[in-house]
């Protein structure tokens, strides 16, 4: 279960703090997805990095299978972030030396354990998305919807406990963006994995399912 309990960000300006999340609070458990929508600068994206271990609060916690991240060591935090949760953005973040596949198996490196078995489970993920047969290609070979969906493979490599997507459909076209979305959706549910989408369209949210607006640092019933 991800339990977020009473989150609070802020960040310094010229002309004082800026309170980008006050007193968030929420839970989600195996298998449940959420959308958060909201305009620019309403926290979103500082949420979804707290989410992910990447941004401290400063106040409130956040626990993920009963695992507070902030209460782990850096070293520590590093491999729970690498083991439990995957990270979609907006832009891919893919490697352009490395070819699909060996894009995808890039979260297994920092474990130390890359065997057959897990470049089984990317060829598998490849198919699954429907890049079985590019799984040798360069990024520049593919276009921005394949990058998208090999940036999905990699982020479900080690099945994580906790999926967040940043925007991820930002910059496809409509009818690409449906299927990323229905892609995330459709590949948490078979992990048993928590979902956690931060978009600007509503079209995405609607196929994410529940989806709640944040707004004035707080997340709206």
């Amino acid at each position: 279960m991800l339990e977020v309990d009473g989150i609070s960000k802020s960040f310094p300006t010229p002309s004082g703090p800026l309170r980008v999340l006050d007193g968030v609070s929420f839970s989600l458990g195996a298998g449940e997805r959420l959308a958060v929508m909201g305009p620019s600068g309403s926290g979103k994206s500082t949420l979804l990095a707290i989410l992910g271990g990447l941004e401290e609060p400063a106040s409130g916690r956040v626990s993920l299978d009963g695992v507070d991240p902030f209460a782990l060591s850096p070293v520590d935090r590093v491999a729970f972030r690498n083991r439990r949760i995957g990270f979609v953005f907006q832009e891919h973040h893919l490697l352009d030396g490395l070819t699909a596949l060996d894009n995808v198996v890039l979260p297994a490196l920092a474990t130390g354990r890359v065997d057959d078995g897990v470049e089984a489970r990317a060829r598998e993920l490849l198919d699954r998305v429907g890049l079985g047969g590019r799984m040798r290609h360069l990024p520049a070979e593919l276009s921005g919807g394949e990058r998208q969906r090999v940036a999905v493979a990699r982020a479900l490599l080690l099945s994580p406990r906790l999926l967040l997507a940043d925007e991820p459909t930002g910059q496809l076209d409509a009818t690409t963006a449906a299927g990323v979305a229905d892609l995330l959706c459709e590949l948490a549910e078979e992990t048993g994995g928590i979902l956690v989408v931060v978009t600007h369209a509503e079209a995405v949210a609607r196929r994410v399912g529940a989806v709640r607006q944040l707004a004035d640092g707080r997340l709206l019933p």
